[in-house]
């Protein structure tokens, strides 16, 4: 007699791909708040889910000046309520002890709505203004990046959530019991801990790569949560991702929680529409960085993010606007606001938190007991 065999499990549905926007608000000789502001706020009247600003540590002859990024995005946070912050950060010359602080405390003062943009620093003039070591191949700079990422979480780490007590009667603070020392040794670094700041609302921050590089792409497979990439055409566009997420599984990382975006300048003046991203040409060269450009109109970019995101090219787009107050203004007024009339981008945000607009989960405290519970 044959045993009927159960049916077999179903397979879990796939999750739906959302497409995720974000805007650099970047602004040569820009020196006073209400600019950054400003565009961070249009940025989220579009419920764009970050907006970036750049930095490095070149000097002002190299047409690099700027405020520092980080301290710029902290003073934008109180003026705005649910975009994400994300500041470039350059881990070359930089303690890792010191970036971590830094970035909890913009996780704080904007409620859970910080990330970082790692980059490193390869140029000799750098090395010598910073003055403490020599310039090193990308290779290996790339190498030191992850490692001040993962000193960075582990710090992040070294505070269990509800370490603060603040018992007014009996004169305690914290319990010292759950804070941990993180004990990281390398060749490059030794950092005992625990942090000075307590761990962060989202745990983690966002950590973010420019992965157009192929020196970065590990880098960026193992520790970030959102890749840009800056590719002229979808298949190439899609060839990077795959390799990332193959990349990211290969380190025991589920290869969903790694955002890819496509990175490109646009100029969305009367000019012709394109069919797609030419390199960089022209007078607007010196101001894409090497960005793809797009140069059209709003609709036209509309229906190029669709497609690109429609055949799995990229999880979304971050652009750099040409002149940032009009392109960013065409684009959340034009660009976003057609996706969100065809259903292909979100009209409010469904949480509080940048973790919360990428669909990703509040990370457990590697430290702390197994009572912790993971959103």
């Amino acid at each position: 007699m044959a045993v009927s065999q159960p049916p077999p499990e179903p397979r879990p549905a796939p999750r739906p791909r959302l497409l995720h926007l974000a805007a650099a608000i970047d602004g040569t000789g820009q020196y006073r708040a209400p600019y950054f502001v400003e565009l961070a706020r249009l940025a989220e009247r579009g419920r764009l889910d970050f907006v970036t600003l750049d930095d490095s540590l070149g000097p002002p002859g190299e047409g690099r000046g700027r405020l520092d990024a980080l301290a710029v995005l902290s003073r934008v946070a109180p003026d705005t309520g649910r975009i994400g912050l994300v500041p470039t950060v350059t881990t070359t010359h930089t303690e890792p002890f010191h970036l971590s602080c830094a970035v909890a405390t913009l996780d704080w003062v904007s409620r859970g709505r910080a990330g970082w943009r790692a980059e490193v620093s390869t140029t000799e003039a750098e090395a010598r203004l910073i003055g403490r070591r020599a310039a090193a191949p990308a290779e290996e700079l790339w190498e030191e990046a992850g490692e001040v990422a993962d000193v960075a979480a582990r710090l992040w780490d070294s505070w269990e959530d509800d370490a603060e007590i603040r018992d007014v009667a009996t004169g305690r603070f914290i319990d010292r019991d759950k804070l941990h020392y993180i004990d990281f040794e390398s060749a490059r670094f030794s950092v005992r801990g625990p942090s000075i700041v307590p761990r962060p609302p989202q745990g983690h921050p966002v950590v973010a790569v420019d992965a157009t590089d192929p020196v970065a792409r590990p880098t960026a497979a193992r520790h970030a949560d959102v890749a840009y990439v800056r590719a002229t055409g979808p298949e190439a566009a899609r060839a990077i991702r795959e390799e990332l997420r193959r990349r990211a599984a290969g380190y025991g990382r589920d290869e969903d929680a790694l955002t890819v975006l496509a990175a490109v300048a646009v100029d969305l003046s009367d000019g012709e529409p394109a069919a797609e991203l030419p390199p960089p040409s022209g007078p607007l060269a010196a101001r894409t960085a090497g960005l793809p450009l797009y140069r059209g109109g709003p609709v036209d970019l509309a229906e190029l993010i669709a497609r690109w995101h429609g055949a799995g090219a990229a999880d979304g787009f971050h652009i750099t606007p040409a002149v940032p107050r009009r392109d960013l203004e065409r684009f959340v007024n034009g660009t976003v606001a057609l996706l969100q009339h065809r259903g292909l981008f979100r009209t409010f945000y469904p949480g509080t938190t940048l973790r919360d607009h990428l669909g990703l989960t509040r990370p457990a405290n590697r430290y702390a007991q197994p009572r912790e519970a993971v959103r």
